[in-house]
């Protein structure tokens, strides 16, 4: 516990006191947010303000993560195996930064042209495979070497499973690998666009990711106190996963990194997230649905980026069969914008939805766990 908390407060300092540095840095480079000419009048305002900030979230998970480590060498010698960086850590950071790498590169492209354009979606959407693809094969392919004090191994894990899973593993949804990397990439794909079509009002995703992350910091730290490779744990109920404690740490730093970012980006917000921060945050929950084995509750957990995905493909289904639109515009934020709600009001009522859908599958996580120990 405290290694996760060392990651939460060290993530937090480093995003709250770079992010002004960032806002300068930026502005200096004329890096400001292009926006879209048929979007809410109201967003012109925001035009010049600096974009690509979640440089500096991404690079706080990854300090606070090693600082994390160094809490780590204070743990009791039969669980000093999670003291070395794992191949968890490499998937879930390196899902975090390269798929913030295909954010960066198109917030880069929207600055260079002054247009809101960017990289194309065919662009946008290759990158996606190809970062969901090679962290897919890592996450399968790489099974955990820890063993025991007499190298007897106690974890033959790999980051992800073969087996689909809701709270856990479910035996009879099996698939092969190949098959559990593409599922993979489709989560990949379905995170990042969902954080990044959630990112259209100031502190609107960040608030939404930090809830999600903390759920996931949550969920990892009971596996971890309920672990199967843990010699000291003797009850027969545990979870079959692999290093749940860098899991905690990851989100938990990932978590601390976006609250001290909102600080800046909440409304009227001083810089933007960017592409490079929603896919970067997208990537990494993707990631945290596969390696805690909870890869069809990520609907739940994240239900806000689920129901505003939903009113852009309801938009789209909706004008190109009928020709009229459901709503006055998508996504679904930018509706209420135009029905009259103010922004903050539509913020901190769609964090309110967030957050019920945390908790609703935060409920369902524990539940489970309480059924099978009755």
């Amino acid at each position: 516990m405290r290694a996760v908390i060392v990651a939460v407060g060290v993530a937090f300092i480093v995003s709250l006191f770079c992010t002004p540095i960032a806002i300068k840095v930026f502005t200096r480079l004329k890096a400001g947010q292009p926006i879209r000419s048929d979007g809410p009048a109201m967003h012109q305002g925001k035009k010049g303000t600096p974009t690509m900030g979640g440089v500096v979230f991404i690079l706080a998970t990854v300090i606070a993560y090693v600082a994390g480590h160094l809490a780590l060498t204070t743990l009791p010698d039969q669980q000093i195996a999670q003291v070395e960086p794992t191949i968890t850590a490499l998937v879930l950071l390196g899902l975090m930064v390269f798929s913030g790498a295909v954010g960066f590169l198109d917030d880069f492209l929207k600055v260079r042209k002054r247009n809101s354009a960017g990289l194309n979606k065919r662009g946008k959407l290759l990158g996606q495979i190809l970062v969901g693809a090679v962290f897919g094969v890592v996450a399968l392919w790489f099974p955990s070497t820890m063993t025991d004090g007499t190298g007897r191994a106690t974890n033959t894990e790999t980051v992800g499973s073969t087996t689909l899973s809701f709270i856990r593993d479910i035996d009879f949804l099996e698939v092969s690998k190949v098959g559990a990397v593409i599922i993979f990439i489709f989560v990949v794909m379905a995170a990042t666009n969902g954080v990044n079509l959630t990112d259209g009002l100031d502190g609107l995703a960040t608030g939404a990711s930090v809830m999600v992350l903390a759920a996931y910091a949550l969920i990892a730290f009971w596996q971890y106190r309920h672990w199967c490779a843990d010699p000291s744990y003797s009850q027969p109920y545990c979870y079959e996963v692999r290093d749940p404690l860098e899991i905690a740490l990851i989100a938990g730093a990932a978590a601390g990194a976006c609250v001290g970012f909102l600080w800046w980006n909440t409304s009227p917000a001083r810089i933007f997230m960017g592409d490079t921060g929603a896919l970067g945050l997208g990537g990494l929950i993707a990631g945290m649905a596969m390696s805690t084995r909870t890869i069809l509750l990520l609907p739940i957990i994240g239900g806000l980026f689920v129901i505003i995905t939903m009113s852009v493909v309801i938009q789209i289904i909706s004008f190109k069969t009928t020709g009229k639109r459901v709503f006055r515009m998508s996504p679904l934020q930018h509706h209420f914008e135009l029905a009259g709600w103010s922004e903050v009001n539509i913020v901190v009522r769609f964090w309110i939805i967030a957050g019920i859908g945390v908790a609703i599958a935060l409920g369902l996580f524990y539940s489970e766990f309480l059924a099978n120990m009755t």
